[in-house]
């Protein structure tokens, strides 16, 4: 079976750069809220990001693998 691949380097380039401003943007809100007063927020935000979010991106990882299918 064949896998997807990007159609143009163009493709590839555009993914990277959206990839890498919506991450800028997932890491400078704490930072925004630490900031101004919001540790807790920030505590409770990492918090929930290792217990739910972390353990879920595992599964959908070993999920993919075991089926090898899109």
């Amino acid at each position: 079976m064949k896998k997807e691949t990007f159609s143009s380097s163009w493709g590839f380039i555009l993914t990277a750069a959206g990839s890498a401003i919506g991450l800028g943007n997932i890491w400078r809100f704490p930072y925004f809220c630490g900031q101004y007063g919001g540790l807790s927020f920030i505590l409770i935000y990492f918090l929930i990001l290792f217990l739910i979010c972390a353990p879920l991106m595992v599964s959908e990882i070993s999920i993919g693998r075991t089926s090898k299918s899109n």
